[in-house]
């Protein structure tokens, strides 16, 4: 079965009472599959996968621009009890990480969970039923008692704030929403933004526009990308020697995992990367005016660390310039830069990356009370492990707060997120828990040590400003402050302690799902996760 096909028993049910699960999971990118797959595995099948689109893949079915691909090799970015031989590059296109997930999705039988057309429009946790009250953009209602998100931080497109952007009355459209009916050959073409989409798309571009004007506020640090088809011998090994792909998969992850030192044990060591990106520059770009502008002027690592072969040359091409000057305002047929210069466009594409400091909108989701998360993280997103958060009962994030990788695979990431969920599922169903909350002590003393860890780090001594930091308080509230390894080893058990439970008390004649909950656990001592 495709599974970009709606199945036949994934049917929305009839508008009317809230349609009953006990888990929920939101989206269907490599989180939500993943959740979904180990859920399965572990024989649990009363859960749903709510998905906004009418396929599977998440940001890999969304982001679609010409030359999109992975930054991570293969046999890593990929789920580890997935392993596939058939990957035919190092560093795999879109269509083939998006055909991954979709034969996950078909191999591992969770076709008959997923509602597609199903976006979220609200989840509120009900105080009195103890459940999590769905609502989907499509008008239909769920019920879940445990709610789990796999929305990732990388699915709603950032905008700038540009005056004049709505008076454009030529084709403009961010890099996630690529316009692939908009011709660009032989037009007038401005790229906003030189962040990991735009180094991917403009070399494809720029030989086929008349002219590319290319406005960067920073430039990025650029490393030569180690790319190469993967040979059929390989290919064989990996399928009838399965041993001969693990090998290669931990020998890549060792290699990702030593360049944590220079992020975030000892960010001097950042200085000799950052020679190997200099000397790649100076090869592919000979003009020392360009080259200029081109180079950063912070420390390597500060900011998201690309890789590419043809960036430098699709720059130097006679068609492109690069504009350093910032952008005044855009009129109908023109960027005009703070200078006055005018600059004719007809096709306006945004590079301008993602939401990432606050992945869930306003109204969304609201736990305890009827609270917004977006109060709960107005001084900057927080979270226990990035996976749970007090106030928000039952309530799951995967490639939460303080998740993301600068040096590995999020994969890896993600796999531990769902297993340490998975143990919390497991050890409620054994304990008769009905609800679970972190405790809002073991979470704070958790993000305390997270942020101590991440003051001494690249990303806040490197001399930069990032979207990994939250635009309105300065927090790194995105990235994991160590070796992924350490990440592992904290989400490895799941400790009850860390948690205020919660049991339904008996009552006569009491419907399902309405009796009051007593707290169990309390004199329980805390043991809070420790990153260190």
């Amino acid at each position: 079965m495709n599974a970009r096909m709606t199945p036949h028993d994934a049917a929305p049910p009839d508008a009317g009472a809230p349609v009953e699960t006990d888990i929920a999971i939101i989206g269907s990118g490599f989180a939500g599959l993943g959740m979904a797959i180990r859920l399965r595995q572990a024989g649990i099948t009363d859960f749903i996968i709510a998905e906004k689109a009418d396929s599977v893949g998440g940001t890999w079915r969304d982001n679609h621009y010409p030359g999109c691909a992975c930054d991570v090799q293969s046999h890593v970015y990929s789920f580890s009890f997935a392993p596939n031989p058939r990957w035919t590059r190092m560093f795999a296109c879109q269509p083939e990480i998006r055909a991954y997930l979709e034969d996950c999705t078909q191999r591992f039988g969770v076709q008959r969970h997923l509602r597609f057309a199903h976006e979220l429009a609200s989840a509120v946790y009900d105080d009195t039923r103890h459940r999590w009250q769905l609502t989907f953009a499509n008008g239909q209602q769920w019920s879940a008692r445990v709610l789990i998100s796999g929305m990732g931080g990388l699915s709603r497109a950032a905008m700038p704030n540009i005056p004049g952007i709505e008076t454009f009355r030529g084709k403009s459209f961010h890099s996630q929403h690529w316009d692939h009916g908009c011709p660009l050959d032989g037009k007038r073409v401005a790229v906003i933004g030189t962040g990991a989409s735009a180094i991917q798309f403009v070399p494809q571009i720029a030989p086929r526009v008349a002219h590319l004007d290319l406005f960067q506020r920073t430039p990025p640090w650029i490393m030569p990308k180690a790319d190469r088809p993967v040979t059929p011998l390989e290919q064989w090994l990996f399928r009838h020697l399965p041993f001969t792909q693990k090998i290669m998969r931990s020998a890549l992850y060792c290699m990702l995992e030593s360049r944590a030192f220079g992020f975030a044990i000892h960010p001097s060591l950042m200085k000799t990367a950052q020679k190997v990106a200099e000397r790649h520059l100076r090869r592919q770009v000979p003009d020392p005016q360009l080259r200029a502008t081109l180079t950063p002027d912070y420390t390597m690592g500060c900011k998201r660390i690309l890789i590419s072969n043809d960036y430098f040359p699709a720059v130097s091409r006679p068609n492109v310039s690069v504009t350093t000057t910032g952008i005044a305002r855009i009129e109908e047929d023109a960027v005009v830069t703070t200078d006055g210069v005018r600059h004719p466009v007809d096709c306006l594409i945004f590079g301008t990356g993602f939401q990432v400091a606050d992945p869930f909108p306003a109204g969304v989701v609201r736990g305890r009370g009827g609270v917004d998360i977006v109060d709960t993280w107005r001084d900057g997103a927080h979270a226990y492990l990035g996976t749970t958060l007090p106030g928000y009962p039952n309530f799951f994030m995967i490639v939460g707060p303080n998740t993301g990788l600068g040096h590995n695979s999020m994969v890896f990431m993600i796999e531990s997120q769902v297993e340490y969920i998975l143990r919390a599922l497991k050890m409620m169903q054994a304990e008769r828990t009905a609800a679970i909350e972190v405790r809002p002590q073991v979470e704070h003393s958790y993000n305390e040590q997270i942020q101590q860890k991440l003051s001494r780090a690249i990303w806040s001594t490197g001399g930069c400003k990032s979207w990994y930091l939250d635009p309105k308080t300065g927090k790194n509230t995105t990235l994991w402050p160590g070796f992924a390894y350490k990440f592992r080893r904290a989400t490895r058990t799941f400790s009850m302690a860390d948690y205020l439970a919660y049991s339904p008390v008996p009552q006569p004649g009491a419907q399902p799902g309405t009796q009051p909950l007593t707290q169990v656990h309390d004199s329980a001592a805390a043991t809070s996760a420790q990153t260190s």
